[in-house]
C-alpha cells in the first residue's frame, strides 16, 4: 500500500467525502551520490548556522522570511497548519469544466484519492460517477505544503485522480520564443500530416515507449562493476542539425516509419498535391468554358 500523503476531504456542495491521498507515480530512475573520487566515500551536506559558524540539527532550523536585509520574521509549521483557510483540511470543489478546456501546461503531479473509511465508500463512488457521466472534470482548491494550490479532478478506471495545477501567472507567456514569421506550403503540411499518420498509435503500452536512458546507464554501471569495456556511444545521424530540403526529409521519414512498422509498397512516399498555380489555371480554364457556353443576352 503506498504511504498517504495527506488527510483530510472533499467538499462537493454540502456533501463531504474522506478521503487520503497517495502517490500515483513511481520513480525507477537510478540516482547517484556525491562521493569523494579520490577514496569514493560519501560527500555529505551539513547545515551550518553563518553566525556562529557551527553545525545545527534539524531540532535548531525553523522557517523564516525575510522582510529587509536586517529583518527576518519566523513562521512555524504549526502557524502554517492553523492558517484560517477553508482548504486546509479539505479539498473544495469550485467549478466544473471539459476536459479539453484544460491547457495541459498548467497540468502537475497526479495522486490517487482514496476513500477513508467505510462510510466515505457511497459518496466517494457518487462522485466518481456523475464526474464520468458528465464527462467533466472539478476544478479544486487545496492547501498543501505551506501554501494553496489549484487543481482538477478527474476519474481514472474506478478512481478518482487529484491532479495538482499550477496558477494562470505561474504560466510564462511563449510570444517571445516563436520563431520568425515564415511561409509554408500546402505539401510541406501535407507532408507533415502523412507523417504523423504512420506515427499515429492507439496506446502507449508498446514496447518503443520505454525509458532508454536508464537502461543505457544500468548497461555502463553493469560494465563497470565487471572492469569490462564500456558501451560504444552511437553514432550521430548522417546530416544531422544540418540544414537539408523540407520535402525530401519528409518524404525520408515517412518512408523509414512505415518500413520500421514492417509496411512497404508505393504507399510508403508523400503524395504532393498539385501545384496552387495548377489549380487556379484549372479553375480559370473552367469558369473561361462556362462562359464560353452561356447564351448572349438579347438586346432590349
Amino acid at each position: 500500500m503506498p504511504r498517504t500523503i495527506w488527510s483530510g476531504a472533499i467538499s462537493f456542495g454540502l456533501v463531504t467525502v474522506p478521503i487520503h491521498v497517495v502517490g500515483a507515480t513511481e520513480d525507477h530512475s537510478i540516482h547517484f551520490h556525491r562521493v569523494h573520487l579520490e577514496d569514493m566515500a560519501r560527500v555529505r551536506t551539513r547545515k551550518v548556522c553563518e553566525l556562529e559558524d557551527r553545525e545545527v540539527s534539524s531540532e535548531e532550523i525553523g522557517k523564516g522570511y525575510q522582510l529587509t536585509k536586517d529583518l527576518v520574521v519566523p513562521v512555524s509549521d504549526q502557524e502554517l497548519r492553523d492558517l484560517p483557510l477553508p482548504t486546509a483540511k479539505a479539498i473544495e470543489v469550485v467549478a466544473f469544466m471539459p476536459w479539453e478546456s484544460i491547457d495541459p501546461l498548467r497540468i502537475a503531479d497526479g495522486y490517487y484519492l482514496a476513500p477513508d473509511g467505510q462510510v466515505a465508500g457511497k459518496p466517494y463512488k457518487l462522485l466518481r460517477q456523475a464526474l464520468e457521466r458528465s464527462a467533466r472534470v472539478a476544478v479544486v482548491r487545496y492547501a498543501w505544503s505551506g501554501r494553496e494550490r489549484l487543481g482538477l479532478l478527474r476519474v481514472r478506471g474506478e478512481a478518482i485522480v487529484l491532479h495538482a495545477m499550477r496558477w494562470p501567472d505561474e504560466i510564462r507567456d511563449p510570444s517571445e520564443l516563436l520563431p520568425p514569421p515564415v511561409g509554408l506550403s500546402d505539401e510541406e503540411i501535407d507532408g507533415a500530416l502523412a507523417l504523423m499518420d504512420t506515427m499515429t498509435r492507439d496506446d502507449l503500452d508498446s514496447p518503443e515507449f520505454r525509458d532508454t536512458y536508464t537502461e543505457a546507464i544500468a548497461k555502463v554501471i553493469e560494465a563497470k562493476r565487471e572492469h569490462r569495456e564500456l558501451p560504444a556511444a552511437p553514432e550521430p545521424a548522417e546530416g544531422a542539425g544540418e540544414l537539408v530540403d523540407l520535402m525530401a526529409a519528409l518524404q525520408e521519414s515517412v518512408s523509414k516509419a512505415k518500413a520500421s512498422r514492417g509496411e512497404t509498397g508505393r504507399h510508403a512516399d508523400v503524395h504532393e498535391v498539385p501545384k496552387k498555380s495548377a489549380q487556379k489555371k484549372t479553375r480559370a480554364n473552367k469558369a473561361t468554358a462556362k462562359k464560353t457556353a452561356r447564351k448572349p443576352r438579347k438586346s432590349a
